[in-house]
């Protein structure tokens, strides 16, 4: 899958060349920009622009700057709020476990961990969807508030403002399911507890995988929906003061929902792409899951285009700007993060072990991945207990849990300096321009610089034949053409 991620963003910049150049964008660079309408309209002073040589709105870098550091302080402020509903959702599933299990019912206290898994899992995507909108309106003031001169600066800085936001609200659950969950068990008659109560070892990545994948599919269809019933019955009452005529094109155009951009697309697909490549190993049919997601979601994108909103208005740009950057770093770190899942959560390595140190054929592996109860609580309950865990037993670590441990740090340290080396290998041998657009663009230029100079040696002779005398408007006009 790493392998994969990197592929595809090496062939997505041959991609991205082929329609900058179709569109003519391929050399349109930030400079040329005007300064964005707000920072125009507020900032303080004006200044000439170095590159074009005219003056326009200025902002002073050390205002600037502060304003940015104040704004990564929310920032982090936010982030703290999101691990600290995180901790919230923990408390609630284990209190809804206890709850379950002190019922008396036998149906319930069998099913009381699932319950509380499922219930839990329900409410953390709640809270995410509703954060989710919370940061994204407090992204866009602090955005506004930090002054970015161009159009271009500002949605980058907006972009990885909601992005990090996002990382860390969908992602926080699935790497506290997939490092820490199970982690903080403890032992029999030793067990970790979270403020009174027992802590559980049942995995639930897979379920917030799968809700994740789902949720989008169908609330992204229900927000076009409410959008645009709330939009019809803004304009319902207009509608009842006018005429009873037919309306025009114009007009039921008018009525549908404004078109704000393809922020929520990009932010949606990114999101994705890190789930599909971050946690693959925990759940390999989550790229299924998200092809099949994609598939049906291209045509409800279609139709809400056609069918709901207006008409966009087009924006030039030369690439799909910093989200690349953040499509990249997710590629990163989904081959650090998979080497941990490989190495920390799978039985991989404690097989491989096994066979070079016991038993090539695996002949009582599950017996040397048990160990034995304290004798204190075998004499407190009567009886003896099997765990999964490298302990003897007075519960303290054995050689084997440490010759594990070296291990799993050693496959981590190999397996990203192997993949890391692949992927500068892939990136090396796929040139990001085709090789039939580098020589169209090789041509184009020859072709220009043929045409400039067969232009001026068609003017040279009329310069020649001309009187000098710098008051002939002939002369005046070769000289204008030649400048042009």
């Amino acid at each position: 899958m790493s392998l994969w991620a990197v592929t595809f963003l090496e062939y997505w910049k041959r991609k991205n060349a082929t329609l900058a150049h179709h569109w003519d964008c391929m050399y349109f660079h930030e400079e040329e920009e005007p300064p964005h309408p707000e920072f125009a309209a507020m900032a303080p002073a004006m200044e000439e622009n170095p590159v074009t040589g005219v003056k326009e709105p200025y902002f002073p870098e050390k205002a600037w700057i502060s304003r940015m550091l104040t704004g990564s302080m929310v920032i982090v402020i936010m982030l703290c709020v999101v691990m600290i509903f995180l901790v919230t959702v923990i408390i609630y599933r284990s209190i809804v476990s206890v709850m379950m299990f002190e019922t008396g019912s036998s149906v319930l206290r069998t099913q009381a961990g699932n319950i509380a898994n499922i219930s839990s899992s329900l409410v953390n995507l709640v809270l995410i969807l509703l954060m989710g909108q919370v940061y994204t309106a407090l992204a866009e003031q602090l955005t506004k508030w930090e002054m970015h001169r161009t159009q271009t600066q500002y949605e980058d800085a907006f972009t990885f403002k909601v992005f990090i936001f996002q990382f860390v609200n969908f992602y926080l659950s699935p790497f506290y399911v997939a490092f820490f969950k199970d982690r903080f068990v403890g032992y029999p008659g030793h067990y970790g507890t979270l403020f009174g109560m027992r802590n559980e070892d049942v995995s639930a990545l897979t379920l917030c995988l799968l809700l994740w994948l789902s949720h989008s599919l169908f609330l992204s269809l229900l927000f076009s929906k409410i959008k645009s019933w709330r939009q019809k019955r803004a304009l319902s009452s207009v509608k009842k003061a006018q005429k009873a005529e037919e309306p025009k094109r114009w007009e039921q155009d008018y009525e549908l929902i404004p078109c704000k951009g393809l922020f929520d697309e990009y932010l949606e697909i990114v999101l994705q792409f890190g789930f599909i490549t971050i946690f693959v190993a925990a759940f390999p049919l989550a790229p299924l899951f998200a092809l099949l997601n994609n598939w049906v979601e291209v045509r409800l994108d279609a139709y809400k285009f056609v069918c709901e909103y207006r008409r966009p208005v087009a924006e030039r740009a030369q690439n799909i700007g910093v989200w690349f950057i953040i499509l990249e770093a997710l590629s990163h770190v989904s081959v650090i993060v998979n080497a941990f899942l490989i190495a920390f959560t799978s039985d991989f390595l404690p097989r491989l072990l096994y066979q070079y140190k016991f038993n090539n054929d695996l002949h009582g592996y599950v017996n040397f991945t048990l160990a034995y109860s304290p004798p204190s609580y075998n004499y407190s309950s009567h009886t003896l207990c099997r765990y999964k865990a490298f302990r003897d037993e007075k519960g303290k670590y054995t050689l084997v849990y440490w010759e594990l441990l070296a291990v799993r740090l050693g496959f981590i340290i190999a397996f990203e300096h192997v993949v890391f080396f692949v992927l500068r290998v892939i990136d090396w041998m796929v040139p990001d321009i085709p090789e039939s657009l580098e020589l169209k663009i090789k041509r184009e230029r020859y072709l220009a610089k043929q045409a400039l100079a067969d232009k001026q040696e068609a003017l040279l002779p009329c310069l020649f034949s001309l009187p000098l005398t710098p008051e002939s408007s002939e002369t005046e006009a070769v000289f204008e053409s030649l400048s042009s």
